[in-house]
């Protein structure tokens, strides 16, 4: 199998207590991101995947968790890493229209629900925290 990394920002609203989610054309809701390219940093591959399918800038903080799975329909043996990140700039705007059907802000229960994968659920990425660390 092919390793594949995968990049994701989590993006939480204090104040509306919301997530961020795209809904991708072919897989669904998810956090922006996406796959890791050659040369690329985790952090940021996460700020670029973001601003491509948000439109938004953003600042890395954390990370809040590693997951990984295997895709045997794809080849792949995936690691995806889900910092914690915060709005620096922008206004949502849905830039590839080819790729992300949508954005929008998503409550707690749905989100878990759309990431039942993450068994704590929101809250526990909103307690999780990691420090990262790119060495050079």
């Amino acid at each position: 199998m092919e390793r594949v990394d995968v990049a994701y920002a989590f993006i939480f609203d204090e104040t509306e207590k919301k997530v961020l989610m795209v809904k991708n054309k072919d897989s669904g809701w998810s956090l922006p991101g996406g796959a890791v390219e050659k040369g690329e940093t985790l952090e940021q591959a996460a700020i670029r995947e973001t601003k491509e399918e948000t439109n938004l800038t953003i600042k890395i903080e954390t990370i809040a968790a590693v997951n990984e799975g295997f895709f045997k329909d794809k080849g792949h043996h995936a690691l995806f890493i889900t910092f914690k990140a915060k709005v620096v700039e922008g206004v949502i705007q849905l830039l590839h229209k080819d790729e992300i059907d949508e954005i929008k802000w998503i409550d707690i229960d749905t989100t878990n629900k759309r990431m039942p994968y993450h068994t704590g659920g929101v809250e526990s990425l909103l307690q999780s925290s990691a420090s990262y660390t790119f060495q050079g």
